[in-house]
């Protein structure tokens, strides 16, 4: 049995390698993926099934470049994942800077992500993406 912090671990691998089909295999087929924050960040809004996750990664793959994704601290509890950590991106669009301490939290099934939530200062993020 693989533990839900390892899954985790796994996919963050995969994202940081940009290797969408490994995530994707590591997601349930009922996979719920909420982004929250306005419209002007192409990935804000709520996935729901493996197409949508799917494209909400490569979405994100597409949109940023990653300088820094450093997950800090895993915290685990039956189910649920709370990972906290920080990251630097740039908006491919403006060339603008995106950087924010980030928390996912995460709820695992059958030892896939079944709910995949993302919380960090948005802010930042529209304003790297506002034209």
């Amino acid at each position: 049995m693989i533990a839900p912090i390892d899954v985790t671990k796994n996919i963050f691998t995969a994202f940081g390698a940009a290797d969408v089909d490994t995530i994707v295999q590591w997601l349930h087929r009922d996979v719920r993926i909420e982004f929250y924050g306005p419209e002007v960040i192409p990935y804000a809004g709520t996935y729901q099934g493996l197409e949508q996750a799917r494209s909400f990664f490569e979405t994100v793959l597409s949109s940023v470049d990653i300088h820094q994704f450093d997950p800090e601290e895993y915290i685990c509890e039956g189910d649920k994942v709370v990972v906290t950590g920080h990251l630097r991106l740039t908006a491919r669009s403006t060339g603008r800077q995106i950087e924010s301490d980030f928390v996912h939290v995460i709820t695992v099934a059958d030892e896939k992500w079944l709910l995949f939530r993302d919380f960090m200062n948005t802010v930042e993020a529209a304003n790297a993406f506002a034209a």
